[in-house]
């Protein structure tokens, strides 16, 4: 998608890392940089009875402004030259940054903002907009600029496709390695066809099971392949648990690339729990993707 890199700020030390890594992007890409600050009453931050506040109340305002020169001058450090615009946003922050990602070629939010918990690891904002974004999602996590290949994680589902096209994407931009993960294990409802409940199905034949998988795995990236032969694939087929397996891979990446859901996703969850345990525990920045609907 044509448009804008857009970036969630509130101040924070996590969004400062989002615009470091959002206006690399914006490099790559040679889009401009949209830093955005929702200002929104934030009624339910406060105690019973308290009266809700708009950042232009109490001297906020100049408070907000500092934030955005903040980030502007993060982003010129990071990226020389490219065009930044910076605004503040009437709204909550889930309702504005979902509203922008509709016209972004890719939005990017920090893993905690400063209304953020104590051990919470993943703030309301990154995890709302990852589920609902209308582009792809990075939330940044880690070290923003991190060394190492572009990671996809590939789970061979329809919906994971977009996913693919975008790492392949990602990679020829970033003129990085692509590593193609794909982790299986021998409780599959994909191989088996037999009658009964398939949830309590656990496969057997391994040796079959793994030749399937293989299969998925190049016919998945086959067409990406053969579109960007620049890129450098590895293709990783791993017997293990997944989550762990993708967090772990994660350590050693630049970026994770995921859908929002894979072949096990129910109808209506817009985020699915592989996604989910990425961008709560994933040692670089994760990417969602989200698939044609």
């Amino acid at each position: 998608m044509n448009g804008p890199v857009i970036v969630g700020v509130d101040g924070s030390d996590s969004s400062l890392d989002a615009v470091g890594f959002a206006a690399r992007a914006a490099r790559l890409r040679g889009a401009p940089l949209r830093i955005v600050h929702a200002a929104g009453r934030i009624s339910s931050h406060l105690p019973s009875g308290a009266t809700p506040w708009i950042p232009t109340d109490h001297g906020l305002d100049s408070m907000v402004q500092g934030a955005l020169v903040r980030a502007e001058e993060r982003a010129h450090v990071v990226a020389p030259g490219i065009e930044i615009t910076r605004s503040v946003v009437p709204g909550e922050p889930l309702e504005v940054l979902e509203i922008e990602s509709r016209s972004a070629a890719l939005a990017v939010v920090g893993s905690r903002g400063r209304s953020a918990f104590t051990g919470l690891l993943l703030g309301s904002t990154a995890a709302h907009l990852a589920a609902h974004g209308r582009c792809p999602v990075t939330v940044v996590r880690g070290d923003p600029a991190p060394p190492g290949p572009v990671v996809l994680a590939v789970d061979g589902s329809p919906a994971g496709q977009a996913a693919v096209e975008f790492a392949f994407a990602e990679a020829a931009l970033r003129k990085a390695p692509l590593v193609a993960l794909h982790v299986w294990n021998t409780w599959s409802e994909r191989a088996y066809e037999g009658p009964g409940d398939p949830l309590t199905a656990v496969v057997v034949d391994a040796a079959h099971l793994r030749q399937a998988e293989q299969h998925l795995l190049d016919e998945t990236l086959a067409p990406c392949q053969e579109a960007r032969p620049e890129v450098t694939v590895e293709k990783r087929l791993v017997r293990s648990r997944i989550r762990p397996a993708l967090i772990d891979a994660s350590g050693q990446a630049q970026l994770m690339v995921t859908g929002t859901r894979g072949h096990g996703g129910f109808t209506g969850l817009l985020l699915g729990s592989v996604s989910q345990a990425l961008l709560h525990h994933a040692h670089c920045p994760v990417t969602v993707v989200r698939g044609k609907e």
